[in-house]
């Protein structure tokens, strides 16, 4: 909640009981199928997605000097707070039902508040003349939004519980008196006057990444054949949450307790590393069996020794407690190209674009055709 006006293993073999990111994903605001809308992240709602973006067409009217405002900051707000307004309807003209309520600020310790604040008005935006609640997808406490609440959808009505108000009222916040937001002490100063908590700066920034990364698409016309299919399928995940022992052949699926780490994936339907690579080679008509270590015997070897560029897009590329003994492979992803690789890394994160080398214990790839 912002009070603004105050201060791993990926995929092993199915076992029991066994941050690049920074908190672990919550569940549920994908859609059914979990494809990612638009290149973007496939937890946002297409209707948020497009408030974030209309927010950052508009802002500049506001505040003429910020720079670098861009939408996945606005989402990786929005994750945080709200999950996207998670299981709420929104309407095109940007309301959203039912309204969305933080806990009571009380003082009683519920949800972790400490501190009471007192009602600042008369329950017109928070429901409750007992107090304040901070409101909205991006929880605004009542007297900030009094303050700086600002009309995004043009109905001349500024309201916290309006995806487009809401989203460009947290712009124009954010942007200050003309932050430089792609300056990261900028952006992170941004964020720290939004939720004074170092935790919660990480936590947001992390998603930023995240949303960042899933705008960014590899260029894939010169992948040939069954290799691109399997790319394109692979990148339609991005944004998809991490979930242990999740994925098949036929999509994001609930996966099992626990990872050695004890992470569930009981709860969160997503896809663990081995999981995506089954996704994604289905779509090309290739079935794998469903560990890393077993699917580093499917296809032609490629040694550790040659090298990450040794790689072609499309190839699997393994990871290993000991690279040169098979049996301890803990990781897949699938190479993109570029030094990149298609990737659902650990719990706590999204399939998304990362390095070769962001895991550790390079083992190779394999070539499937």
């Amino acid at each position: 909640m912002a009070l603004l006006m105050f201060a791993a293993v990926c995929c092993a073999a199915p076992i029991g009981n066994a941050i690049s990111a920074y908190v672990a994903l919550a569940t549920g605001g994908q859609d059914d199928d979990g494809i990612a809308e638009e290149g973007s992240a496939a937890d946002i709602p297409p209707r948020m997605l497009t408030a974030y973006k209309k927010a950052v067409q508009h802002v500049g009217t506001h505040v003429p000097t910020c720079q670098g405002m861009r939408w996945p900051i606005l989402a990786g707000i929005a994750k945080v707070e709200s999950n996207h307004a998670a299981g709420r309807s929104i309407a095109a003209n940007g309301d959203i039902r039912p309204k969305i309520y933080g806990v009571l600020l009380d003082g009683s310790g519920a949800g972790g508040n400490t501190t009471a604040f007192h009602d600042t008005d008369a329950g017109t935006w928070d429901g409750t003349s007992q107090g304040e609640r901070a409101v909205g997808p991006f929880q605004f406490m009542p007297a900030t939004w009094q303050a700086v609440g600002a009309d995004g959808n043009g109905d001349k009505r500024a309201d916290p519980h309006n995806a487009d108000d809401a989203a460009l009222t947290t712009a124009i916040y954010l942007c200050g008196s003309g932050r430089d937001l792609t300056k990261r002490a900028q952006l992170k100063a941004a964020i720290w006057q939004y939720n004074h908590s170092s935790a919660y700066v990480a936590n947001v920034t992390g998603w930023i990444d995240q949303y960042t990364a899933a705008t960014n698409d590899p260029d894939l016309k010169h992948v040939p054949g069954k290799a691109r299919t399997v790319l394109e399928a692979a990148l339609s995940q991005r944004g998809v949450p991490y979930s242990w022992g999740g994925g098949t052949a036929k999509g994001p699926s609930t996966g099992f307790c626990c990872s050695p780490s004890g992470k569930s994936g009981a709860t969160i339907k997503g896809f663990d590393c081995s999981g995506l690579t089954t996704y994604a080679f289905a779509k090309a008509g290739i079935r794998l069996p469903r560990t890393a270590a077993a699917q580093a015997h499917v296809g032609q070897r490629i040694p550790a020794g040659l090298g990450p560029w040794a790689l072609k897009p499309g190839d699997l590329v393994f990871y290993a407690y000991a690279p040169g003994h098979d049996l301890t492979i803990y990781h897949v992803g699938i190479y993109v190209g570029g030094g990149q690789m298609a990737n659902a890394a650990r719990p706590g994160t999204a399939v998304r674009l990362d390095a070769v080398d962001a895991m550790s214990g390079y083992a190779g790839g394999a070539r499937l055709w």
